[in-house]
């Protein structure tokens, strides 16, 4: 085989795990936006602090969805400051809720480290930036 025969399969895995942080992203940024939306409108004055913090994960999920899918530098550099401003945001929340439950009397999005979301909101930043930061993919968005 040649060198760019050998190549390919490896492209597609890379191109495919792109395609699947593009899905959770969209996903995530579906359901915490749909309850968020939801909470906004109906239940706000119950907990306008983490119905906030959810809304605010929602939109950077979607930010994230948005950058996963496209390519260019600038791109790199948002997906880059979405899944770092995520990990910050559910480390931060993560640890206030459970340091201080009162706080938050409804959970957002990233209270106990995304418990309500089985702890996708923790892992997928970690996954997001492992991925952008890779020299292949810094690469392929025009980076390095």
């Amino acid at each position: 085989m040649t060198g760019d025969g050998e190549r390919r399969p490896r492209a597609r895995r890379v191109e495919g795990f792109r395609y699947v942080l593009a899905f959770a992203y969209g996903f995530l940024a579906f359901s915490a936006g749909g309850r968020s939306v939801y909470q906004l409108i109906v239940r706000f004055d119950e907990a306008p602090l983490a119905i906030s913090l959810s809304v605010v994960a929602a939109l950077v999920y979607l930010v994230a969805a948005f950058c996963m899918r496209r390519r260019g530098a600038r791109i790199w550099r948002i997906a880059v400051a979405a899944c770092s401003f995520e990990l910050v945001g559910v480390l931060s929340v993560g640890t206030a809720s459970v340091l201080s439950s009162d706080l938050f009397q409804r959970a957002s999005v990233w209270s106990q480290y995304g418990s309500g979301y089985g702890f996708v909101p923790l892992v997928l930043p970690l996954l997001g930036l492992g991925w952008l930061l890779r020299r292949e993919t810094r690469r392929d968005y025009g980076v390095a």
